[in-house]
């Protein structure tokens, strides 16, 4: 894994951190590229339970590189120029190279990913949080989706993720009005899920990730499922879809063991399978 992105796994807990502290965690493209195939490794890998993604520094992530975007559009302009395609990791491609397929992986893992917000999140980075299943945020922390000072419309799935927090007038006026919004306030919208005093994040971010290492993953993974299908769909088809999956984790090892310890009055011992 490249020095970019972090990247250590400990009793079924994958830790992934952004490692770019003097460009406060800025997206250039070696990032871009060490993050997506961090996740995709944690993703498919059966001995990770759980994921805690973070910045290191004073930084969660600051969204794209600025410095390297003005570099790759006077690229972009010259390959137009020439009437040839832009070539990979241009500012034409990266959204679909990297951004989605790093939100997707957030969201659609079956296992749980906690973001831990230690820093200022802006742009992508914001995107990258909000794709989180839970937000735990230091109090000096803030968000700013800050695309429209930049004169680009929202990506990373942000246009998803933040109207589901926080409904669609305040996405809107979010995106349409950028600025920094506090870890306070980003609890009271629904943006952060928990707030905690910036030295005890750490700690309090592996603590509760740990337990959900610890915890019935395959059912963390369906509940994953069902909110993502229920989003879009009648509550009819998410009704049938609960049915569904409750089935399955009604004969998964989780389960029995689950209400063979209530009857026993000990603590569960959980595998995720």
């Amino acid at each position: 894994m490249a020095d970019t992105v972090l990247y250590e796994l400990t009793d079924g807990l994958a830790t992934i951190t952004l490692n770019r502290p003097d460009a406060m965690n800025a997206l250039n493209l070696g990032i871009k590229v060490a993050l997506r195939d961090a996740l995709l490794q944690a993703a498919e890998d059966p001995a990770v339970r759980a994921v805690l993604l973070t910045g290191s520094g004073r930084a969660f992530c600051v969204g794209q590189d600025l410095k390297e975007h003005i570099g790759l559009l006077a690229a972009d302009r010259e390959s137009h120029a020439r009437g040839e395609a832009a070539a990979e990791g241009s500012t034409m491609s990266t959204v679909a190279l990297h951004y989605n397929p790093i939100v997707t992986t957030i969201a659609g893992m079956p296992k749980p990913v906690v973001a831990a917000v230690n820093g200022v999140a802006a742009g992508a980075g914001a995107g990258f949080a909000m794709a989180a299943d839970y937000r735990i945020v230091a109090d000096t922390a803030s968000f700013n989706t800050s695309f429209a000072a930049v004169a680009l419309t929202g990506d990373s799935g942000i246009s998803w993720t933040l109207q589901r927090l926080v409904g669609h007038g305040r996405a809107a006026d979010l995106l349409l009005f950028p600025r920094n919004v506090g870890a306070q306030e980003a609890l009271e919208l629904g943006i952060a899920n928990r707030v905690v005093p910036a030295a005890e994040l750490p700690a309090e971010a592996t603590a509760v990730v740990r337990a959900l290492a610890q915890g019935p993953t395959a059912a963390y993974a369906a509940m994953k499922e069902s909110l993502a299908y229920a989003a879009g769909h009648t509550l009819t088809d998410a009704l049938a879809k609960e049915d569904e999956l409750q089935r399955r984790l009604g004969a998964s090892d989780d389960h029995l063991a689950a209400v063979d310890a209530f009857v026993k009055k000990e603590q569960p011992r959980f595998t995720g399978r």
